[in-house]
């Protein structure tokens, strides 16, 4: 079963929700016609994707904010677009723009950073967003 709306519609327009999901779509747009080129998407993950033993071996930190804006497919994308557009837009308005955006980050941060702890020498690309939407929902 999938929610398709929400019963407690917001007062207050969700901005940063809506610049969530837009730069999630087009970063997503910006690579999606070469998933299928190996080389291509390595590339791109091997830059942006969290690799736990990057940061294990060399202190790389970047990929804990970069990954969640990365998708490794149309699926995985729209699951967590759904998600975020129904849920995000309540926990905005409750905690103001600038909040909301932090805890979006703060929370998908912890949440690589669980993966992190649980595999450290992986050499496995962690991409997607799923981590921050979990922590809004």
């Amino acid at each position: 079963m999938l929610p398709i709306r929400d019963h407690n519609p917001s007062e207050k327009t969700p901005f940063v929700n809506y610049t969530l999901i837009a730069v999630n779509v087009v970063v997503f747009l910006s690579y999606w016609g070469q998933l299928d080129d190996y080389r291509y998407m390595m590339s791109i993950f091997g830059t942006y994707a969290f690799t736990p033993v990057e940061l294990t071996e060399q202190g790389e930190v970047f990929g804990l904010f970069t990954s969640m804006y990365l998708h490794g497919g149309f699926m995985h994308l729209a699951g967590n677009m759904l998600f975020l557009w129904i849920f995000g837009d309540n926990l905005e308005e409750e905690f103001g723009h600038l909040r909301y955006f932090l805890f979006y980050t703060v929370t998908g941060v912890i949440a690589t950073l669980a993966h992190y702890v649980a595999a450290p020498y992986s050499d496995i690309p962690l991409v997607g967003a799923s981590g921050a939407i979990a922590g809004v929902m």
